[in-house]
């Protein structure tokens, strides 16, 4: 769940894209939750969970659903869980050669990123 102001005592009602006072029109500033550099990142960490590894999938360029259908594709492949969190596909082991295999398949643009 993310949170944003909406309002402020200062200001009034405030624009959720761009995030001044609000207008009467459409908002000026275009609209891309897609940022990045078109490079899909692989990382293995094991901080913060008593050694045991993940394979984090960063730079994804999809949001929603289709994030969402793409992380059960790999977790099943995978034969592994997983889960999202903040736009980054977490999935339990070092699946990075795997991953790296299936997503290029896809047609992304991989790197393994870390150590």
């Amino acid at each position: 769940m993310s949170s944003r102001r909406v309002y402020s005592t200062d200001q009034g009602r405030i624009c959720p894209q761009c995030d001044q006072n609000a207008h009467q029109g459409p908002c000026t500033k275009p609209q891309s939750n897609l940022q990045g550099d078109g490079i899909v990142r692989l990382y293995r960490e094991t901080k913060g969970r008593k050694g045991a590894g993940v394979t984090l999938i960063d730079g994804l360029p999809l949001s929603g659903a289709e994030l969402k259908s793409l992380a059960k594709y790999l977790k099943q492949r995978c034969s592994s869980g997983g889960a999202i969190k903040s736009g980054i596909v977490e999935i339990q082991g070092d699946h990075r050669t795997l991953i790296k295999s299936l997503l290029e398949q896809k047609g992304y643009k991989v790197k393994l990123a870390g150590g």
